[in-house]
């Protein structure tokens, strides 16, 4: 079923004296359980498509329909309420909170879900365990390497369990090997039935996404479905 459905979308903005069409007429479905991957090239408008989607920025024109929801015309309190009920962000500078441990970065999302300490911290336990983390949970981020935080970063993005992961360049920042592992994860979190959309310039995302979209100058260029590669 489409889970995602952007019609007409455009994101314009002035740079200096100069217009810049971030967006100029977005047109994209995404089905539900897809792992699409978002390519092209420094301002082809791919991380302003990803902000619309993750309810970050408004369109100037258009439509976004996440789950059923227009969050295209939602306010900033209804956005606020979309970002925690049903996304999860990874990002490629890992935005860890660096005075708290691995453990308190988790679970610093849900006090604002309402969930109880408790219980916060057995999910929180629960998912770096699952990522391989359990031994390092009481690690500040300057004490983990560029892989473990982005671990940490990704349990952070699935603690509240997102209907859908927006991933924004999540290799950049890493070197090739630990790049390979964390793709690794987010395709076995894609083979479970997360839907993933991810903004990248790394062309070995395109092998483990189902579907890659190359963007240019604020429009969409080709969209090639091309099934797991693995």
């Amino acid at each position: 079923m489409t889970f995602i459905d952007v019609t007409g979308l455009k994101r314009h903005f002035m740079m200096g004296d100069t217009l810049v069409r971030a967006l100029d007429g977005v047109d994209l479905s995404v089905e539900e359980g897809e792992f699409l991957c978002l390519m092209g090239p420094s301002g082809s408008g791919k991380s302003t498509l990803l902000n619309m989607l993750g309810g970050l920025d408004t369109p100037d024109e258009g439509t976004v329909i996440v789950d059923g929801q227009e969050i295209s015309a939602l306010d900033a309190n209804g956005l606020a309420v979309y970002r925690q009920k049903k996304v999860g962000f990874i990002f490629q500078s890992f935005n860890l909170i660096t005075s708290m441990t691995a453990i308190q970065n988790v679970e610093f999302p849900m006090i604002f879900s309402g969930v109880a300490p408790d219980q916060r911290r057995a999910r929180a336990a629960r998912l770096l365990t699952a990522l391989g983390l359990g031994d390092r949970m009481d690690h500040k981020p300057t004490e983990l390497s560029g892989g473990q935080q982005q671990r940490v970063a990704i349990a952070r993005g699935l603690v509240n369990q997102p209907v859908i992961m927006f991933c924004d360049e999540p290799t950049g920042n890493l070197d090739s090997k630990t790049g390979m592992e964390i793709l690794d994860m987010l395709a076995g979190l894609n083979q479970n039935g997360q839907t993933l959309v991810v903004v990248t310039h790394d062309p070995r995302v395109a092998d483990y996404a189902t579907r890659t979209v190359q963007m240019l100058d604020g429009l969409i260029v080709s969209d090639n479905g091309n099934g797991h590669k693995q």
